[in-house]
């Protein structure tokens, strides 16, 4: 059966042309937010402080900056544009869930971007910097040498923008599957968009798994490498769109993903690769004593290096991009600067798209390799004659 694919490619073609275009207008209605946000942030600082340079509040850069470091942090309500001259935020808020002394459950809306104190059961909260402290009903925030708040902070289960953006991928992977899984029973060629999932599927497995882990033992681990890469892979994607999501970017959730590759890998390892750990075969006694430390740290940087390279190249694309689009505010001419930064931006866009795709691969092929690289088997006879050859 041949299936044509240039509506594909005309759908693809479009949507990669309209990100600078969705990026640049979500920039311009979160960036007046985040304004108003780090203004009053500012204010607070300079009150505490007993007043420092207020020009810095007016400087267009410094207000780059604090829009850049909004979208790169994590947020307690979607806000799709603001009016800065009515001061008023318009989208959605999220539940707070905190434990202070018991369960405290409210929305997000009381907060109000942090230029409000919400009070439940007679405890006072404020939104500083994206983190909720306890304070006073005056709103009170003190600050260290470092300007750093120093109040107490609560422990936050929130449903924040990470978390809903994880749970839409998720049920979003589960309809995909499960809807694959069903146009299996009408005959051995899926149908919908099952055609373009079986391509993906057959490539973890002929090119990712069965290489790395082997034939023999592969398929106890597909379940896992498939999960991850389309976790990864649509969530980079949905990073790229106006709502600002910047999940892979936020270092806790790499670090979750990189801990589940690393719990797999020790749990799933077998003697053998214990045994060429902690004594390592074909080496002299004194040399195991000193490379076993070694071969121990090395299981732990294996997953920090995974966690490493999914946040740095996720958040430095995100960076480059908000600071193409930045070139139209801070620059004065605007008919020099505008062509410039869209098309900087439409280029930096499209790498994005293929970053999007090659962190996922790259992630869920490492992953692979480390499990590969616990559960085969190893030929002793051929340690045997390295170690006689050595001796």
């Amino acid at each position: 059966m041949v299936i044509s694919n240039k509506p594909l490619r005309l759908i693809l073609a479009a949507f990669v042309a309209s990100l600078p275009i969705m990026s640049f207008a979500n920039s311009e209605i979160d960036s007046t937010h985040v304004q108003n946000e780090s203004a009053h942030e500012e204010k607070v600082i300079s009150h505490e402080t007993h007043g420092e340079d207020e020009h810095a509040a007016k400087d267009p850069k410094a207000k780059v900056d604090a829009f850049i470091d909004h979208h790169l942090q994590d947020s307690h309500d979607f806000v799709f544009f603001s009016d800065e001259k009515e001061n008023k935020h318009y989208g959605f808020s999220l539940p707070v869930i905190l434990i202070d002394g018991g369960l405290k459950i409210f929305s997000s809306s009381k907060l109000h971007h942090g230029e409000e104190v919400a009070e439940v059961d007679g405890n006072y909260y404020k939104l500083v910097h994206g983190k909720i402290y306890k304070t006073d009903a005056a709103g009170t925030i003190n600050f260290d040498e470092h300007g750093h708040p120093s109040n107490v902070k609560p422990l936050d289960f929130s449903i924040t923008k990470n978390v809903v953006s994880m749970l839409f991928v998720s049920v979003l992977l589960f309809l995909m599957f499960t809807g694959l899984a069903r146009s299996y029973k009408k005959g051995p060629i899926p149908t919908g968009f099952g055609r373009v999932l079986e391509p993906l599927i057959i490539f973890i497995r002929d090119e990712i798994a069965v290489p790395n882990i082997g034939e023999k033992k592969y398929r106890k681990y597909m379940g896992y490498l498939l999960t991850v890469f389309f976790f990864v892979w649509l969530l980079n994607l949905l990073g790229m769109t106006p709502l600002g999501i910047n999940v892979t970017g936020n270092i806790a959730i790499t670090v979750c993903l990189a801990a589940f590759t690393f719990i797999i890998t020790q749990f799933s390892a077998n003697k053998d690769y214990w045994g060429h750990i902690f004594w390592m075969p074909g080496v002299p006694v004194p040399m195991k004593i000193i490379l076993a430390p070694i071969e121990v740290l090395g299981t732990l940087t294996k997953p920090f290096a995974l966690l490493i390279r999914l946040y740095a190249n996720i958040t430095a694309g995100h960076v480059v991009i908000m600071s193409l689009i930045a070139m139209i505010f801070v620059g004065k001419n605007l008919a020099a600067d505008l062509p410039i930064s869209l098309g900087l931006t439409l280029f930096i866009s499209v790498i994005e798209v293929l970053v999007a795709f090659l962190q996922a691969f790259i992630f869920t092929m490492l992953s692979s390799l480390f499990i590969g690289m616990a559960v085969q088997d190893h030929d002793h006879a051929h340690h045997h004659e390295d170690e006689t050859a050595i001796i």
